[in-house]
């Protein structure tokens, strides 16, 4: 996989596969149909944001790195979001009706919060960015010359 990545567009399917799966959870259905393929769903996208931090920590000259972390970290909080909805007790997929989801919830829960803290620790912030004067003002002032 030696393919220039779109964070943006990549990010965006995630969000969609999340957000089917999160409509599957709200439909009444007969979840014994669609539990291997939620967890195959749910798989899929976990490595898929296993591969995207892989790629985002790699590549430390993206342009728009402040905007592909905010992506990330959103894709990452959703996937967290549903991984939760599902190991909820009212979660027709839950590991009371479903126990062999239980060990891939705490893969998943693990995975998700391990890229988090990755995300967290590299990530700088818009605002701490703006704190920072690429120029101080002493130099400001000998440059326009008014010092």
């Amino acid at each position: 996989m030696n393919k220039r990545i779109n964070f943006e567009d990549t990010v965006f399917i995630l969000n969609v596969r999340i957000r089917m799966i999160r409509d599957l959870l709200q439909l009444d259905t007969d979840t014994s149909l669609f539990i291997n393929q939620t967890i195959v769903d749910m798989d899929f996208i976990n490595s898929t944001l296993d591969i995207l931090m892989e790629k985002f920590l790699a590549n430390i000259k993206f342009l728009d790195r402040d905007i592909e972390a905010d992506n990330l970290s959103d894709a990452e909080w959703q996937f967290g979001q549903i991984v939760n909805e599902v190991a909820n007790k009212a979660s027709p997929f839950s590991p009371a009706h479903f126990p062999e989801i239980q060990t891939w919830i705490e893969k998943f829960r693990k995975n998700s919060a391990k890229r988090q803290k990755l995300i967290d620790e590299t990530y700088v912030s818009i605002g701490q960015a703006v704190l920072e004067p690429v120029v101080s003002n002493a130099e400001l002032n000998g440059l326009l010359g008014s010092a």
